[in-house]
């Protein structure tokens, strides 16, 4: 099996990395080490932890650092980017952190009416434990979690949020959010309430020095926990086109408006030219990636395109969609999509990877971790 094998080998190639003395110490860092014991020295202090996960992985992308936790009422495990998880495993997952005493709640840090409700749980849970209603209280929340769970766009939406409804004046601070793992280097803290004020504070993604399970290690390279040159953005791509071919995702595009077809980018560049900044603030807040609609959108073309293309070959395949020979031909389809300069093979196959890894991981191209 094509999927299995390389989702398998991905893992493997993840635990013999970080089990090799010449890779050094993989992604525990020093950096990584010193966040980990900051947090540790931290965790007793605070008033509330929220434990930021990704919701599509709840179970793999769970903090090691808080196996030992054992105070369930200051404990909140939030499960983010519920806009790229199957919603209907999302209510399972809820199920079963209830009934293992965990308070759980689901977020798109990026869904400006989600987090207005999140916030209202965390203040009202925050005068809960705290028994008093006393204005002048000031309470602390700890965000903690993995890399790339998206703990700062969290931290960030929050303290938007909040200073907008405390009607508080002054600059923003903002925490840095990126793609990348690894980004958050120091813990920052950011006010997210008044009445009682209430600080949150953004911590780097930690990891535990090693990770023995294979599709653990397997699930947080797909979805870019762990940064790709460790496994391959070949291998990651071609593991993302295994699971999509084996779905029934591909057959939704199949009545995709041909009205796209044979335009060229010169022309989508020319309607593009216009696009005002309404365009961007809709998508700020964007509640679902899965079903990006027709616009004016550069993006969103390119989109529609990779999915007519994918669509096509995964159609017009004639044998087994296991069958290696058919990622390959996927693969040399969507290179042709992407405007990547033709530096060299290597460099266009590499740039044509990484791009469609990230319509993969932001669900452009369907809900497929679980």
């Amino acid at each position: 099996m094509a999927t299995a094998s390389l989702a398998r080998e991905i893992g493997m190639a993840i635990i013999k990395a970080t089990n090799n003395s010449s890779f050094g110490r993989g992604w525990f860092s020093p950096h990584m080490a010193a966040a980990s014991r900051a947090i540790a020295e931290r965790i007793p202090l605070v008033d509330l932890v929220l434990e930021v996960r990704d919701a599509r992985i709840p179970l793999s992308s769970a903090c090691k650092q808080l196996e030992n936790y054992t105070s369930s009422s200051k404990r909140i495990i939030v499960m983010n980017k519920v806009d790229l998880a199957n919603h209907s495993q999302l209510k399972e997952w809820m199920n079963y952190f209830e009934q293992n005493n965990c308070i759980s709640y689901g977020v798109n840090a990026h869904n400006k009416e989600i987090i207005k409700k999140f916030l209202t749980f965390l203040q009202a849970r925050v005068r809960e434990l705290n028994n008093n209603d006393s204005s002048s209280y000031t309470a602390t929340i700890l965000l903690l979690g993995i890399p790339n769970v998206g703990k700062s766009a969290l931290a960030n939406s929050l303290h938007r949020i909040g200073r907008i409804s405390a009607a508080e004046k002054g600059k923003l601070k903002h925490d840095t959010v990126s793609p990348q793992p690894g980004e958050t280097k120091d813990i920052s803290s950011l006010k997210i309430g008044s009445h009682p004020n209430i600080y949150v504070l953004d911590t780097p993604g930690v990891l535990p020095p090693q990770i023995h399970d294979v599709e653990v290690c397997t699930k947080l390279a797909l979805t870019g926990t762990i940064v790709d040159y460790i496994s391959g953005e070949k291998e990651l791509a071609q593991c993302f086109l295994a699971i999509l071919n084996r779905s029934n995702e591909y057959k939704k595009w199949e009545n995709l408006s041909n009205s796209e077809n044979g335009r060229t980018w010169i022309d989508h560049n020319i309607e593009c030219s216009n696009s005002s900044k309404d365009i961007k603030e809709k998508r700020q807040y964007s509640a679902d990636h899965t079903q990006v609609p027709f616009s004016t959108d550069i993006r969103d073309f390119m989109v529609q395109n990779v999915r007519q293309t994918l669509f096509k070959v995964i159609s017009s395949f004639d044998g087994n969609v296991e069958d290696e020979m058919l990622i390959e031909e996927e693969m040399k389809a969507v290179q042709g999509i992407f405007q990547v300069p033709t530096e060299s093979k290597k460099y266009t196959q590499y740039k044509a990877e990484s791009k469609l890894l990230n319509l993969f991981r932001t669900g452009r191209l369907g809900l497929f971790l679980r």
